[in-house]
């Protein structure tokens, strides 16, 4: 199977990349810059280079490979309207190259915000008030009888490494405060998978066949936020205690927001074992807070 990964150099692309090319697959790779073009050459994938706003490659792209992966996305916070439009154009074009075929896409999004008081599961529909736009372009190109299906990833997509997720966040939170904060009680709740697990449900589902509309990469259906403070803290050498919303200052809702999520359907569906470390173990890795 010839797969087109976008997002091939990022923190869930790159492992499925890898992923693919040991399952003996081969990949053809967007790569923004030279230097990604050389990361992905070097594990022996094909480039392409350009972006997700090269939206003629990509549909060219697309008309190529037998299947897709759209895992890019602009984690710009502080500009995430016109990152989750820019995501949405990308996916919009991804569909129209492979309009005709049963060749099958698979969309990321997000699995927060999705049910109040339980674990969100698959069967959720993502709100449709919300900015980020992946599931709502995923369903309208099924509509239009592309073989889509989108992948939720959790609040964290954690392992050593990481840079650029929720939990850099909170660590760098903490660097500046001087406490690894929690709101309230800080008993709710973040689901979570490790980078390597995620990357494998993908494939998973690439080889299986789309079966279902959505699937959850989720290994662990929520860990207490005040545990994942403490974890930080401990490494840290800072202490753990309750603050305002406002300690937080735009990530106030995320860091007080209660996003359980369960896979049970997903590991019924295909089979799928989460294998890697669970988010705990992997904060205690000194690696966790190198720089």
């Amino acid at each position: 199977m010839h797969v087109f990964v976008t997002g091939a150099t990022g923190w869930v692309g790159s492992a499925l990349v890898e992923d693919l090319l040991s399952a003996g697959h081969q990949v053809t790779g967007l790569a923004r810059t030279p230097d990604k073009a050389r990361a992905l050459a070097d594990k022996g994938a094909r480039i392409i280079a350009g972006s997700i706003d090269d939206h003629d490659l990509l549909r060219t792209a697309a008309a190529d490979a037998d299947a897709v992966a759209h895992t890019a996305f602009n984690h710009d916070w502080a500009h995430f309207a016109e990152s989750a439009g820019q995501d949405e154009r990308a996916i919009m074009a991804l569909g129209a190259g492979l309009g005709g075929t049963r060749k099958p896409l698979l969309v990321t999004a997000g699995a927060s915000g999705l049910a109040k008081g339980r674990p969100a599961t698959e069967e959720d529909l993502a709100d449709p008030a919300s900015v980020r736009r992946s599931e709502a372009a995923a369903q309208t190109l099924a509509g239009r009888g592309v073989n889509v299906a989108t992948v939720r990833l959790p609040p964290t997509v954690h392992g050593v490494g990481e840079t650029h997720g929720f939990v850099p966040i909170l660590i760098k939170r903490a660097r500046e405060t001087g406490v690894s904060a929690y709101i309230g009680d800080g008993d709710n709740r973040w689901s979570a998978v490790h980078r390597r697990d995620a990357a494998r449900l993908f494939l998973t589902v690439l080889e299986r066949g789309i079966e279902a509309p959505v699937y959850h990469a989720i290994a662990e259906d929520g860990v207490a936020f005040r545990r994942i403070a403490e974890a930080i803290g401990r490494q840290l050498g800072l202490p753990a205690e309750s603050r305002e919303a406002d300690h937080f200052g735009w990530f106030a809702r995320m860091a007080g927001g209660d996003a359980a999520a369960s896979s049970e359907r997903t590991r019924a569906l295909t089979g799928w074992n989460p294998t890697g470390p669970d988010l705990l173990t992997d904060l205690a890795d000194r690696g966790y807070y190198a720089g």
